[in-house]
């Protein structure tokens, strides 16, 4: 089979990479909107891609609304309040967190703080007016350091580019400098309504010449 991407829609797109790029880490970001109000939401576009500058990136579509005229798009609360701030927390989900984590992916208006509406607490960051997940182990607190749109049109992105100011972590989950794996117990995306965990892993060397 062979797919030319213009000659599709962006659903059909979608769906074909939310297959095929698995596992995916999910960013837990944590913003505050410009009246005050804590916004929480996660995104499966993320990963790491420097370390000095320690840079992390994640990218949120628009919001798209279908109707019966077509499709109703606009910026997410996060992207907006992180335009507005240049500030945002990236919060990592373990599995523990999996149930409170999707239920904020839910639309909620504005006004409403994600922590309120599903029990999490906002707890204060250092460098940032974002909060963090107070449950999360691991937190990243960042401010914007670009900020790319790939169009106004239903199933655009939005990169967000983030320098991580400074790293919160549990003094359960860091040990002798790495991570520990199973204690943090993170979760990734799959399509669909799937999910997956780490709990299956091998080793390989690296190769030498």
């Amino acid at each position: 089979m062979y797919i030319k991407t213009n000659e599709i829609d962006f659903e059909t797109s979608y769906k074909i990479l939310i297959g095929s790029v698995v596992p995916r880490p999910i960013a837990w970001v944590s913003t505050k909107s410009k009246s005050g109000t804590f916004n929480l939401a996660p995104f499966s576009f993320f990963n790491a891609v420097s370390s000095n500058p320690p840079i992390i990136v994640f990218s949120a579509g628009l919001k798209t609304i279908k109707t019966e005229h077509g499709y109703e798009v606009g910026p997410k609360d996060t992207v907006r309040n992180v335009k507005d701030t240049g500030e945002f927390v990236v919060n990592i989900v373990s599995r523990k967190l999996a149930e409170q984590m999707n239920q904020t992916s839910a639309n909620y208006p504005p006004e409403v703080s994600e922590f309120d509406a599903v029990g999490l607490t906002p707890a204060p960051s250092h460098m940032v007016s974002a909060p963090r997940v107070g449950e999360s182990l691991v937190s990243m607190e960042c401010k914007l350091y670009q900020h790319i749109e790939f169009g106004k049109e239903a199933g655009a992105g939005n990169l967000i580019i983030g320098e991580v100011l400074c790293f919160h972590l549990d003094d359960g989950v860091y040990k002798d400098g790495y991570i520990d794996i199973d204690v943090l117990d993170p979760i990734g995306r799959l399509a669909g309504i799937g999910y997956c965990t780490v709990k299956d892993r091998f080793e390989i060397p690296r190769p030498k010449l």
